[in-house]
């Protein structure tokens, strides 16, 4: 199963959630090499910041005391729609060369659907010229990708919104760079006939 090792944080609820049945503070917190979306309880006095990077690993953790749990989109504070590209944004930045790599090496899906035809902006005509520039060298930066490519979208926002839609989980078939969504399991006993 993937892991988190490190995240940032998008909101932190020094008292919690009045909605909920104990008071704690609680911080919501999204993963730097999968996305996912965390809830966790912060150690006291951590004082987090927002869009500070924590541990979440399985080591001693500095700043966060134990991961209450996955939890989807739709769960997220106001505070932590309103971090959520700019999160995106800052990962994506900080490790440029992976997400880069995307373009380099990404292939098809199906016989009629290319990885890159998934990005927001990009259809086939994007796709084949992407395809056709990376065959005569290999891209270095987005930077690199506009100005190889003219006509493609901004690469990394084009990146940044295919992550949310991702996260958003709403019709989405392919995950690309997040972790898809644990399937709900259906508890109910089976009719025998």
């Amino acid at each position: 199963m993937k892991v988190e090792e490190k995240a940032l944080v998008l909101d932190y609820l020094a008292r919690g959630r009045s909605s909920d049945y104990k008071t704690e503070p609680i911080a919501q917190l999204i993963g730097t090499e999968y996305f996912t979306l965390l809830e966790v309880v912060p150690k006291e006095n951590a004082g987090l910041k927002s869009l500070e990077e924590v541990y979440v690993g399985k080591d001693e953790r500095p700043k966060i005391d134990f991961i209450k749990k996955r939890i989807p989109y739709k769960d997220l504070t106001n505070t932590a729609l309103a971090e959520l590209d700019n999160a995106i944004e800052k990962i994506v930045s900080g490790s440029e060369k992976k997400y880069v790599d995307f373009f380099n090496n990404s292939r098809s899906i199906t016989l009629k659907r290319h990885q890159i035809e998934l990005l927001p902006g990009m259809g086939k005509k994007h796709m084949l010229q992407v395809i056709e520039e990376r065959e005569k060298g290999a891209f270095d930066s987005f930077e690199d990708i506009k100005k190889r490519v003219h006509s493609v979208p901004d690469p990394k926002h084009a990146l940044v919104k295919r992550i949310v839609e991702e996260l958003e989980g709403m019709d989405v078939k392919y995950y690309l760079f997040v972790r898809p969504p644990s399937q709900e399991r259906d508890f109910r006993p089976r009719r025998r006939f």
